[in-house]
């Protein structure tokens, strides 16, 4: 089980809705609606909470953001150093130009030990190359060991959140996963499941310790890649991630190139702002932390270390002077959490493993703007800033919305003008000369005047306004033109008369 084959980067997504279409959709779900707006709520406070007992907090996000800033302009150096790194302390360091490279890469490594499943730590990277449907068409299981992405295995679904893929599942919906779906794949829920979050992990904890105990190959990601010693980083608040590190004799780890850090000493900031921004925790449960394969007579963790470094597009951002700076994400999902915007659509109408604001402005960098779902995503926002006040790396997301919107804008320009083109033209017309504006802005008085007569109860707004302005009015209130224009106003006041005065 391995999901639908078309949330990641790899261009299996066409045919999917836009998002104002998905987005519709999900508005009109009212459990959804409940689930998220109780799920955000949560984290948010948690976050404001333990945020607030720093007094340094901006002094950490400013450092952040320079540490990733110099780990991206030079990032060839770091990567070339933390391979040379990881290499000697007995790590094989593969690179990947795209997702099919990647994948062929990790099949090949997994075919080499004769296994026929692997355990996985939760990883989106590899859900944005599609890595489990590239091992299922070899023949090779893969399992999904975080609980929320569990869930999603389970229900043959996609995620809809970074740091909670199953944010948009109820308990009562994860028990009828279990009940359903646990038996066909490995040890079945027991048929007293309760939805009590406790029953329900404990179920998850014995389904999964049986692959644990038999596992010979791990799949994993990483938050950080340590570029003067060559380690690796993950951080998770559950334990499995850990028994997937482990237990396993090889370990694959699929990592994103913008990853890396210049030095071990980095790492601190980080380790202070990505649990605060993520989970509102102080510090992660979990903190792993490797270099090269387990040594000594008795080995403590895997025999084996693969490590494959993949660009998939993030080199085609990084020579983006105005949308590079969304390489910096720590994938916290901070923005997410805070943004009214996914709070009451989800994650599923981005269509991609990057929803929210952060992947508004990643996927259509990574996968480009070819397809009419990456083509709305930069519009799928209101601008309202709270994405960067929470960002940890001060990723400015608004400002990189705008520079997207005029990319999308700017490559549909010489074919048939869309109706939102046409009536730009039509202002821009009429704001070059002072006298079309204000025979515009008469003609609106009267209309003005006109509907006010004829409202009812002192109405302010027009709920749909004629084709072809209905598109917009569809989803506004469209204001009822004023009675008197400014020009009419400011010639019948003081103003107009000390114009003629002097």
């Amino acid at each position: 089980m391995t999901g639908p084959p078309h949330v990641g980067v790899t261009g299996a997504f066409l045919g999917l809705p836009t998002f104002q279409t998905a987005a519709k959709a999900a508005l009109e779900d009212p459990v959804l609606r409940r689930n998220l707006a109780h799920a955000t709520g949560t984290i948010r406070d948690k976050r404001a909470a333990v945020v607030g007992e720093l007094a340094n907090w901006e002094e950490l996000r400013l450092a952040a953001e320079a540490i990733k800033d110099v780990a991206l302009h030079r990032l060839d150096e770091h990567l070339e150093a933390f391979e040379a790194n990881a290499t000697a302390a007995g790590a094989v360091v593969h690179w990947a130009r795209d997702a099919e490279e990647a994948n062929r890469i990790v099949v090949a490594l997994v075919q080499a030990e004769g296994a026929s499943e692997v355990v996985k730590v939760k990883s989106i990277l590899t859900q944005e190359i599609e890595l489990n449907e590239a091992l299922s068409a070899a023949g090779i299981d893969a399992w999904e060991t975080d609980l929320a992405e569990l869930i999603v295995q389970l229900g043959d679904d996609w995620p809809s959140h970074i740091l909670v893929p199953a944010i948009h599942r109820n308990r009562a919906e994860v028990r009828e996963i279990f009940l359903r779906e646990m038996g066909k794949v490995g040890r079945p829920a027991p048929a007293d499941l309760s939805d009590d979050p406790c029953r329900l992990a404990e179920a998850a904890r014995l389904h999964l310790r049986e692959k644990f105990l038999r596992a010979e190959v791990a799949v994993s990601g990483a938050n950080f890649a340590i570029a003067d010693t060559g380690s690796l980083v993950v951080v998770e608040s559950e334990g499995n991630g850990r028994m997937c590190l482990t237990l396993p004799d090889t370990l694959i780890s699929v990592v994103g190139i913008e990853k890396v850090l210049p030095s071990w000493r980095d790492l601190e900031v980080f380790l202070q702002v990505l649990p605060r921004s993520s989970t509102g925790e102080r510090e992660n449960p979990y903190t792993s932390i490797w270099t090269g394969p387990g040594a000594g007579p008795v080995v403590d963790g895997p025999r084996n270390v693969h490590i494959v470094l993949l660009d998939n597009g993030r080199t085609r951002v990084l020579a983006d002077p105005k949308g590079r700076d969304a390489l910096r994400c720590i994938r916290c999902s901070a923005c997410l959490n805070v943004c009214p915007v996914y709070e009451r659509t989800g994650g599923h109408s981005y269509g991609s493993v990057y929803p929210g604001p952060i992947g508004a402005v990643l996927t259509p960098q990574l996968r480009g703007t070819a397809s009419d779902v990456d083509r709305s995503l930069p519009f799928a926002s209101s601008l309202c800033g709270a994405c960067f006040d929470v960002c940890p790396v001060r990723i400015d997301i608004p400002s990189m919305l705008v520079h997207l919107r005029t990319r999308v804008v700017d490559e549909s320009r010489g074919g048939v003008p869309s109706v939102e083109q046409l009536a730009m033209k039509a202002a821009s017309w009429t704001f070059a000369d002072h006298r079309r504006l204000g025979a515009v802005g008469k003609v609106a008085s009267t209309v003005g005047k006109v509907l006010r007569s004829k409202l009812m109860g002192g109405k302010q707004v027009l709920r749909q306004l004629p084709w072809p302005a209905g598109a917009w009015s569809h989803a506004r209130d469209a204001p009822v033109p004023p009675a008197e224009s400014f020009r009419d106003w400011w010639q019948r006041t003081d103003g107009g008369q000390q114009d003629g005065a002097s």
